[in-house]
């Protein structure tokens, strides 16, 4: 048996969360691999909201298995809070998540190393949540982390060491170096992340696929926020393409089956960093307004713009996506003209390949669309599509050349059509 893999091709913001909420009930086990609570995924369903941060999004479905992947980076406080949040929404979650010795817990100083990294930067800041990811992974690979399964061995001695070389960086950087009521609602927080089953994940997943059991793999952020393909340096500190649910699950790459790539029918950003089709005009305003385009986590607007095809076709190369899911169709329900950017000039010549940097000199090519006029909103199949919206998906399926087999026409899960190419 093979996983398969959910992901985003943008920056990010691109709905997984309710895919895989709706894919769910196709699979076993929901395994999320990388990223931390910087990622919000939101889920509406039966007149609620919901914002997941680093719990799998499979939680609300029919009491599959959800883990929580050696790639991800934990932090015990925000954990605490969203399950106890999930518990009293009626999720049994302690009978059906299951966390990775190998996750790298988010320390308090991790926060505060966050915080003064940033306040240092001063104009060129990368525009973190200030959730401390990105010393966390710092840690990580500079062996110096600490990780779930060490709460369980010789666990205040590898602290207090980490703690102490936090506390010498943060003074040589003028940051705040007060941890002590964070250290201790932290502290409480690991008595409670010890009440879960902590788990050699890559031996629980490899041996589920063995029994044929269905596996599919949850990413956070977007391919264009990955740390070695992503717009570096404004990028996340782990990779968020397909190779990232290798290694932060421990499945080996012959074993990868679909791989389902995300995107909207325009695109966003949150944060510094460049955004080659981003609009500063009252079209990309009626874009923000209508999509609800404000941070999951942090409540941030995000920049909104035209969707890019050259992005999503680099992402879709770098991922070996073989489905794809348009999110948020209906945003552009009232539209008279929608554009695409088909191509880039840079310093003048026009490529249809994603260069080094897109910083400077980067001008976007269009090709305009009709728009199709219509509420799509309550849309149940993709027979009453209006005929100017098929067009835009034929196009872009044409200009992508992968299948869009799902496509979202609003927030709740019943909003999801299914197309029959797809429907099983």
């Amino acid at each position: 048996m093979k996983v398969d893999v959910l992901l985003g091709l943008q920056w990010g913001d691109e709905g997984k969360g309710k895919v895989v909420d709706v894919l769910t009930p196709r699979y076993d086990v929901v395994a999320r691999f990388q990223g931390g609570p910087n990622a919000g995924h939101t889920l509406e369903f039966e007149g609620k909201k919901y914002v997941l941060r680093s719990i799998p999004s499979g939680i609300f479905q029919d009491g599959q298995v959800n883990i929580i992947g050696n790639g991800v980076v934990l932090d015990p406080v925000l954990f605490r809070e969203e399950a106890e949040a999930l518990e009293q929404s009626g999720v049994d979650i302690k009978k059906i998540l299951k966390i990775s010795k190998k996750a790298h817990l988010i320390m308090p100083t991790h926060r505060l190393l966050d915080a003064a990294n940033e306040k240092r930067k001063g104009a060129s800041k990368i525009g973190t949540t200030g959730k401390g990811i990105g010393p966390t992974y710092t840690d990580k690979v500079s062996r110096n982390g600490l990780r779930v399964g060490d709460i369980f061995h010789d666990f205040k001695a590898k602290y207090e060491a980490a703690k102490a070389k936090h506390i010498d960086m943060l003074t040589m950087l003028g940051g705040d170096t007060d941890v002590a009521e964070l250290e201790a609602k932290w502290m409480d927080a690991i008595e409670y992340l010890k009440t879960y089953e902590i788990i050699d994940s890559e031996h629980y997943i490899n041996k589920l696929l063995s029994n044929g059991k269905k596996v599919l793999c949850e990413g956070a952020q977007g391919t264009m926020l990955d740390v070695d393909f992503g717009s570096y340096p404004f990028v996340t500190s782990s990779n968020t393409i397909c190779a990232g649910a290798c290694t932060g699950l421990g499945v080996a790459p012959n074993r990868i089956g679909e791989v389902y790539g995300i995107f909207k029918a325009y695109c966003t950003r949150v944060g510094s960093g460049p955004f080659p089709t981003e609009l500063f005009d009252e079209t990309g305003k009626k874009i923000r307004d209508i999509g609800h385009e404000y941070g999951a986590v942090t409540g941030r607007e995000r920049r909104c713009g035209w969707v890019d095809l050259v992005a999503l076709r680099y992402s879709i190369m770098l991922n070996g996506v073989t489905q794809l899911i348009m999110m948020k169709s209906d945003v552009l329900d009232t539209f008279a003209t929608i554009k695409a950017c088909v191509a880039y000039k840079v310093n003048g010549e026009e490529t249809r390949d994603f260069p080094y940097s897109i910083e400077d000199n980067i001008e976007p090519v269009y090709k305009e669309l009709p728009g199709w006029n219509t509420d799509m909103t309550s849309i149940k199949s993709e027979d009453e599509f209006p005929e100017a919206f098929k067009t835009y998906v034929a196009f872009l399926e044409n200009e992508l050349q992968v299948p869009i087999t799902i496509l979202s026409v609003g927030p709740d899960r019943e909003q999801t059509i299914v197309r029959k190419s797809f429907a099983k």
